[in-house]
């Protein structure tokens, strides 16, 4: 795909200096910048990289004033990078903007869906699913029996969505992510056997929610696993059974929550973080990566560590445990000292 400088400039309602008829097609770092590519200036710090890119067109702050010649094309804007944020955001629109029925495909006579979908093939759509107007569901998917998918979400390929679960409007789910699969439950009988705890509930993601690419959320053994609205994924992460998590919270890759614990809004967690059953995590926590949490915690904590400490308290210990050969060898000093 191609666009000029000016229809660029068009839908960032910015203002053009140079030529609004340069072309470009693709994306480029500033220092990486060929021709034919657009790039922005968003970092002070790259500014020396502007009067060398070799980028056919640049988007810079309304504020920028070359101070030396430039071959570049400029898109003044309020904000750079906002601006390029909303032009991703555009191409990607662009670029998987998929209508039809491809095949060969599985569609289940009961199933019921909207305007303006995109399914693509080898796709199989279970009975009784419903999907909503202007929904992508890419090749290689799997939407089991009773889903309902909300308008405008995008399912891409190889997800799996397990029966019963709820989907809400602009939802992404992106590859290989599995929702709805049974959670982890079993009990032991008399002879330390494990057997297997129905799971028979379901996964609700509400407006807006995105999924990253492996990351699992199990069924509710009753009752559902609920994402509230906004909530964003990253990649592998594992979400137990009748989690809930709050709306707005963003959580890194490779956390893992266990079974039944709820997690407020607008909280902040960071890679790697462990987190028990059956606790509340309140409102606006913050959790650095690799933390391990095993109490409840109170809204607007800050926390580090395993187990996991306020994070003012963590910084100022790690200072000791830095420290902790030179204190152990004097101490050992002062005890040989003392009986010399």
């Amino acid at each position: 795909m191609k666009f000029t400088a000016q229809q660029i400039a068009g839908i960032l309602e910015g203002d053009i200096v140079g030529n609004p008829e340069a072309e470009v097609s693709k994306l480029s770092k500033i220092e990486e910048g060929t021709a034919g590519s657009l790039t922005f200036l968003a970092n002070p710090k790259y500014t020396s990289h502007i009067y060398t890119t070799k980028a056919t067109v640049t988007i810079v702050n309304k504020t920028f004033i070359p101070e030396n010649e430039i071959d570049t094309t400029l898109i003044k804007v309020e904000d750079a990078y906002k601006a390029f944020s909303k032009l991703l955001e555009y191409y990607n629109e662009v670029k998987n903007n998929k209508t039809g029925i491809e095949s060969p495909i599985f569609i289940s006579d009961s199933a019921i869906y909207g305007e303006n979908i995109y399914l693509g093939a080898f796709a199989y759509i279970g009975e009784n699913v419903t999907i909503g107007d202007n929904v992508k569901i890419f090749p290689n998917s799997y939407i089991g029996d009773n889903v309902k998918i909300g308008s405008d979400s995008v399912i891409f390929s190889g997800a799996k969505i397990y029966s019963e679960t709820i989907i809400g409007n602009n939802c992404v789910i992106n590859s290989g992510a599995i929702i709805g699969a049974d959670g982890f439950g079993f009990a032991p009988n008399e002879k330390g056997e494990y057997k297997k705890v129905p799971q028979i509930g379901n996964v609700i993601l509400e407006d807006f929610v995105d999924v990253g690419a492996a990351t699992t959320i199990d069924r509710a053994t009753l009752g559902s696993t609920v994402i509230r609205r906004g909530v964003k994924l990253d990649n592998q992460i594992q979400i137990a059974h009748n989690v809930e998590i709050g709306k707005n919270t963003v959580i890194a890759a490779q956390t893992g929550i266990a079974g039944s614990t709820k997690i407020g809004e607008n909280c902040q967690i960071g890679g790697q973080v462990g987190i028990v059953g059956h606790i509340t995590i309140g409102d606006n926590v913050k959790i650095q990566a690799q933390s391990g949490i095993g109490r409840n915690v109170r809204d607007n904590e800050v926390l580090q560590g395993s187990p996991a400490l306020p994070y003012s308290d963590y910084n100022k210990s790690y200072v000791h445990f830095k420290n902790l050969p030179k204190i152990v060898k004097n101490i050992n000093d002062l005890e040989k000292n003392k009986w010399e």
